[in-house]
């Protein structure tokens, strides 16, 4: 195994529970993805632009998008924050502020 992901708190999981089963296994498919692959496509996982640290998880299943935002810790692990469907072009700010403040919350908690 390439790398671990954990989740930070339980945002992830409150969206991964209202998904249906096709979608969770499309979510599944992509994490089992970034566990093994050393160089994970961009299609999967791309890292935010002009936020440091923080990366989203890409998943497309039928003409729906799903973005779940995370970072990484200590090389190889990978650490899940929010996650949500993605409804227009842009990704919404109030998302990526709530990854990123989760993101800084959790690395002050490992202090």
């Amino acid at each position: 195994m390439v790398r671990k992901i954990i989740f930070y708190e339980n945002h992830f999981i409150k969206f991964y529970q209202k998904q249906n089963d096709k979608v969770k296994s499309k979510i599944q498919y992509v994490f089992e993805l970034i566990k093994q692959v050393e160089r994970v496509p961009e299609k999967f996982l791309k890292n935010l632009e002009g936020i440091e640290g923080l990366f989203e998880v890409r998943i497309e299943y039928q003409s729906n998008i799903y973005r779940i935002f995370c970072c990484f810790d200590e090389g190889r692990l990978v650490v899940l924050f929010n996650g949500f469907q993605k409804k227009t072009q842009k990704t919404p700010k109030k998302e990526i502020e709530k990854a990123e403040s989760l993101m800084k919350e959790y690395f002050q908690s490992k202090k």
